[in-house]
């Protein structure tokens, strides 16, 4: 599992540790063993009257020998549960070391001129300003104003609007700020540390919504006939991306914050792979909403998030880079994140069980925003509003 998903995870290291955690465990119980049998002889030699000045100095030795195999083994126990934070998840039967492309819709326009790319059309339209940006924070981050604005927060309405009320999930506002604790629990700590803003209180800018939506339940025992739960949030997501120097440096495509309306579901363990197909239909119809084409993609394992059992990628086509625009993953966790957060579920005979958690953008901005001004752009430079967002824009049917 650990070469198909290139874990740089050393397994050797994994098992040799519980080779020794045993050794040392069996010495521990033996040392124990013979500390009572010591502690009784003692006791008899008192009560009897007797010298035992050999048994008292066993019993100090046994005593030193039971305190050092116990650290011996508390240390070993923290250095697996270091590593078990590691371990990626399982992958599903499905799931191959090659990625596929497993649907798409729509077809990509044809021009009669020569579309532009975002950084260069949303500059025109004056609805990006990339360069107050980089005043403002630096690289990699953008300034929406005027109806790019406006366009930003129709994005974020619309998708809370539809996911809500077309797909019955539960509106949530959460913290934009996430603890250590939910962040391991979800699978981001502590493998992409790196990859997070930290501040000085010890708290984490969030990845995205799933870590505050999943630990909503954190330490919790859910009723069955509760399942399934459904959640909706909308916040910012940060990202260093500091492993993606060099790429996509021009416009908003890799950015270090971004606008996202995130989806997380707790089910029944048997439910939870229809759900995945259900997620990925919800993801699409948004999509085809927009009228924007797109195709579908199964994850390689390795290409997975550390949390993933199996992923799928919703891909728009952009038309000024003539290329496909990640806006969606969606991925079925099993129960990876509810043992981590100790989330469980009681079924109707009492026992108790870890449902499964499963997450997924619906959608993710800017890549929508970019989407929608590459493909939608006219000869005479405005880009069509698509039909649904109009409502959430005033009536504007162009973009000017």
């Amino acid at each position: 599992m650990l070469a198909l998903r290139r874990s740089p995870l050393d397994i050797e290291r994994i098992l040799g540790l519980d080779a020794d955690r045993r050794r040392l465990a069996k010495d521990r119980d033996e040392a124990r063993h013979r500390q009572k049998q010591v502690s009784e002889a003692v006791g008899l030699a008192k009560k009897e009257k007797r010298e035992c000045v050999a048994e008292m100095a066993e019993a100090r030795e046994v005593s030193d020998l039971v305190k050092q195999l116990d650290a011996d083994v508390t240390s070993i126990e923290a250095e697996q549960a270091e590593l078990a934070k590691q371990l990626p998840n399982v992958v599903h039967p499905s799931v191959t070391a090659e990625e596929e492309i497993v649907g798409q819709w729509g077809e990509p326009r044809k021009f009669e001129f020569k579309p532009l790319a975002h950084w260069d059309l949303g500059e025109a339209l004056g609805v990006i300003d990339l360069e107050a940006a980089s005043r403002l924070a630096g690289s990699r981050f953008v300034v929406f104003k005027g109806h790019g604005a406006l366009l930003e927060r129709a994005l974020i309405n619309y998708f809370l609007d539809t996911n809500t009320r077309r797909h019955g999930y539960i509106e949530v506002s959460p913290p934009f700020l996430a603890n250590a604790a939910t962040l391991e629990a979800t699978g981001q700590l502590p493998h992409l540390e790196t990859e997070m803003y930290k501040t000085q209180d010890e708290l984490y800018l969030v990845p995205t919504a799933e870590p505050q939506l999943v630990n909503y339940h954190r330490g919790q025992t859910i009723p069955e006939p509760q399942l399934p739960l459904k959640y909706v949030a909308y916040t910012p997501s940060f990202r260093r991306e500091a492993g993606s120097y060099g790429k996509d440096v021009r416009g908003m495509i890799r950015v270090h914050q971004f606008d996202k309306v995130e989806l997380v579901r707790i089910v029944r363990p048997e439910a939870a792979y229809q759900a995945l197909e259900e997620m990925r239909s919800e993801g699409e119809s948004l999509l085809r909403d927009l009228g924007l084409p797109y195709q579908v993609k199964r994850l390689a394992a390795w290409d997975m998030a550390h949390q993933s059992a199996k992923t799928y990628d919703l891909e728009a086509w952009a038309a000024g880079q003539e290329r496909w625009l990640e806006v969606s993953s969606i991925s079925a966790c099993g129960d990876y994140q509810t043992r981590r957060g100790g989330i469980r579920a009681r079924g109707k005979d009492g026992k108790t069980f870890f449902p499964h958690a499963l997450n997924g953008s619906a959608l993710a901005l800017p890549r929508v925003f970019v989407a929608i001004l590459e493909n939608n752009q006219q000869a005479d430079g405005t880009v069509v509003v698509p039909e649904v967002l109009r409502p959430y824009m005033h009536g504007l049917e162009r973009i000017k």
